[in-house]
């Protein structure tokens, strides 16, 4: 069934207050059991709790981007949008946890996320049904060869649109002021400028893709995801610890 997108008091999705959530809050305050936004809830507190797993080299391309974010809130809104060669799979996980991040550390009101690749296909179902997985509420918003779907990911907040299109689609993404983030090597090399980019990160990750249509599929695209939810989550936190040093 689809989920209802109401207003919950006292009981938002992720422990976020009037203010900023502080980057080390537990998640102890989570809905009921029987809500229906709990394995959600409880998919980010199992993440978060990963940090370790991160590599130091890693969390340096972390920190970096976390202080661009930090940085552009510290005087107005940070725009991400995030770049691989299709938009089908990385670039959306790294959108929709970015986002949902954001909310959890109650800054979302600064900060917005986008996606797109150097070129249009769809947004992969297996990338939409690892999602689920996690708990998002995912259903279709519009049909076709490149479907749109709308993700919900908090009961506070209304569903994210999205689909697959070029990066530099100015209807839906930003034109300038943004930090352009390469989720996939492929697309590194084929944009060496990411024109109206105020600046400009790599955070690869290995595609998903290459277990489509094996025994490991699922497996594959549950583990992208997690790596990309413990890392955005992480990236997201580290962004509050360093704007509040401004």
């Amino acid at each position: 069934m689809r989920k209802k997108f109401l207003m919950i008091p006292m009981m938002a999705l992720l422990a976020v207050g009037c203010g900023e959530a502080s980057p080390t809050q537990s998640n102890d305050a989570m809905m009921e059991e029987t809500n229906e936004w709990a394995p959600l809830g409880s998919y980010v507190k199992d993440r978060l709790s990963e940090e370790d797993l991160i590599s130091e080299g890693r969390k340096e391309e972390l920190n970096a981007l976390a202080q661009f974010v930090a940085t552009a809130r510290d005087t107005g809104e940070a725009k991400l949008i995030f770049i691989c060669t299709h938009n089908s799979r990385r670039s959306h996980f790294c959108q929709v946890w970015s986002q949902l991040a954001a909310h959890h550390f109650g800054v979302d009101s600064a900060v917005s996320t986008f996606s797109g690749g150097t070129e249009a296909t769809a947004f992969n179902d297996r990338s939409v049904a690892a999602l689920r997985r996690a708990g998002f509420d995912i259903h279709p918003a519009a049909f076709g060869e490149n479907p749109k779907y709308a993700v919900g990911y908090a009961p506070d907040r209304p569903p994210m649109v999205c689909f697959s299109k070029k990066y530099d689609d100015h209807k839906e993404n930003p034109s300038s002021g943004f930090a352009a983030v390469m989720t996939c090597s492929d697309a590194d090399e084929k944009c060496p400028i990411v024109y109206g980019a105020e600046a400009r990160y790599s955070t690869p990750y290995v595609d998903p893709k290459v277990s489509d249509g094996s025994a490991e599929e699922g497996a594959t695209y549950d583990e992208r995801c997690a790596q990309i939810a413990r890392e955005m989550l992480y990236m997201m936190g580290q962004s509050v610890r360093q704007q509040q040093t401004l």
